[in-house]
């Protein structure tokens, strides 16, 4: 029996990238298995995903904090809370549209992961994609990484490349990078819990 770490992931949207890791997980050797999928946003399409893969999930609606005098605050901890109950070892940010808190990612230290559409440290933050192709570039890509305070400037686990052809815009450069953030990001998972697992991370 292939041990197996237990993992969340977060996502504000479709959650594509949650769905090529959860397909990664379905092979019985994969050492990781999604107990868990969260979101910020109630409607997210990704949740309908988890319900029908008969994954465990939820919303905490970060709109409902709005009124606090610390929202982000709030809201972090209300994610704290509900994380807990699973018991897990690694969380994913699968297009998850929230910047983290510090006290948020240092009670998960070393253990958040986030997939990125650029070579970073290029482009950093929402719009990397549209400045990418602002720039000029010929080529950008994307990247895995761990989770840090300071934004998308965490270490590199995994690497990209994607070539920005002058027939390029936003959307079609945004498929290609897609297609490699399927490709590197189950690799991603699969190496840091093989790590988790050694007890070498």
């Amino acid at each position: 029996m292939v041990k197996k770490i237990r993992v969340a992931v977060l996502i504000s949207g479709q959650g594509t990238n949650m769905q090529a890791l959860h397909r990664a997980t379905l092979d019985k050797n994969f050492p990781a298995e999604i107990v868990v999928v969260g979101s910020n946003n109630p409607q997210a399409e990704g949740l309908k995903y988890a319900t029908l893969n008969h994954i465990e999930n939820f919303a905490i609606d970060h709109k409902k904090f709005a009124n606090f005098s610390n929202p982000r605050k709030e809201f972090d901890q209300n994610l704290f809370i509900e994380l807990q109950k699973y018991n897990i070892d690694l969380i994913c940010l699968a297009g998850f549209m929230r910047i983290l808190t510090t006290d948020f990612i240092e009670k998960f230290s070393n253990r958040i992961i986030n997939i990125h559409p650029s070579l970073l440290p290029k482009f950093k933050g929402s719009n990397a994609v549209k400045d990418a192709i602002e720039s000029g570039e010929e080529i950008t890509g994307c990247s895995t990484h761990f989770v840090i305070p300071e934004l998308d400037s965490g270490e590199i686990i995994l690497q990209s490349k994607v070539e920005i052809s002058k027939t390029d815009d936003y959307n079609s450069l945004l498929n290609k990078i897609h297609i490699e953030e399927y490709k590197i990001y189950p690799l991603t998972l699969k190496i840091i819990a093989d790590k988790i697992i050694n007890n070498k991370l």
